[in-house]
């Protein structure tokens, strides 16, 4: 690292024509300068310049090596220059992670306009229900329902939404509520437990279910309920878009609004396409919620 930065030093003692006018370009004192160009002949062996009190010229050695430092300098240069270029563009390989239930009704929407807008950043999706080490995964962003435990990332609260017990008209209509088969998702266990709030009067309901029938998929419940299969849970936005039979099992009572968390490693400034992308997706969370 000394090396790199005595060849710094040179190459500018030669571009300004005196150790004095490099010392005022570097902003260090005369002497610092000079005992970086001795350092650099000493440990060479070979001098650099040939110096009077009125000029300096380079010696045959010193030509090829300010030749050399010129080049280095230039790459430092160009990679200051591409680094601070990445964080004004949006650009580059993003890897995002997000539970089924969000990746394709929301973020994917939101990745695609953004790929439009900004035809540099390369992304890749991830829809998993699990919790993927992020560090271990390479993700940049994890969008999660609920908050993590993961103390080490960065995570902040942008969104909610609210799950919907629901099932087809006809076969919520034919069956009491206490027979009604339950589709789950895998993630929610063996036995079912669901608080209902009254949208009025805050009055609350609690309703138990033993699973008829389990299922790893959103998508694979929503095609069961249908179906007329049993009732289950289905977010509210998905619910709302789509225009299927499903109704509401109790449509005076709700459940508890669930959290959306976004998840980053990083522990500084994000980088510009990590930063724009989790923008992107908070708003179009927003505006669900307004929609709700």
């Amino acid at each position: 690292m000394n090396n790199l930065r005595q060849m710094s030093v040179f190459a500018r003692i030669v571009e300004c024509g005196s150790i004095s006018a490099a010392a005022d370009s570097l902003d260090l004192s005369k002497s610092v300068v000079s005992q970086h160009l001795k350092t650099l002949e000493s440990e060479l062996g070979v001098p650099l310049l040939k110096r009077t009190t009125r000029r300096q010229t380079l010696t045959p050695a010193g030509e090829l090596f300010y030749t050399q430092c010129q080049q280095l300098n230039q790459l430092a240069a160009d990679a200051w220059d591409q680094a601070q270029s990445n964080q004004s563009v949006p650009r580059g390989k993003i890897k995002i992670t997000a539970p089924h239930a969000l990746m394709g009704p929301l973020i994917a929407p939101v990745i695609g306009q953004l790929m439009q807008q900004y035809p540099q950043i390369e992304p890749q999706l991830i829809a998993s229900d699990d919790q993927q080490d992020l560090m271990q995964h390479g993700i940049d962003l994890a969008i999660r329902v609920g908050h993590s435990q993961e103390s080490s990332y960065r995570q902040r609260r942008i969104g909610a939404f609210r799950d919907v017990l629901c099932g087809s008209a006809t076969y919520i209509n034919s069956c009491p509520t206490s027979s009604l088969n339950y589709v789950a998702n895998r993630w929610q266990g063996k036995q079912i437990q669901h608080q209902l709030r009254h949208k009025e009067n805050e009055s609350q309901r609690m309703l138990e279910f033993k699973p008829g029938c389990t299922v790893d998929s959103l998508y694979t419940t929503l095609a069961l309920l249908e179906a007329g299969a049993g009732i289950g849970i289905v977010p509210d936005f998905i619910l709302n878009a789509n225009t299927s039979s499903l109704i509401e099992v109790m449509p005076d009572y709700q459940l508890s609004s669930v959290p959306i968390f976004a998840v980053h490693p990083y522990q500084s400034g994000l980088p510009v396409a990590v930063d724009v992308t989790l923008g992107a997706i908070e708003a179009a969370l927003q505006q669900n919620q307004e929609r709700q």
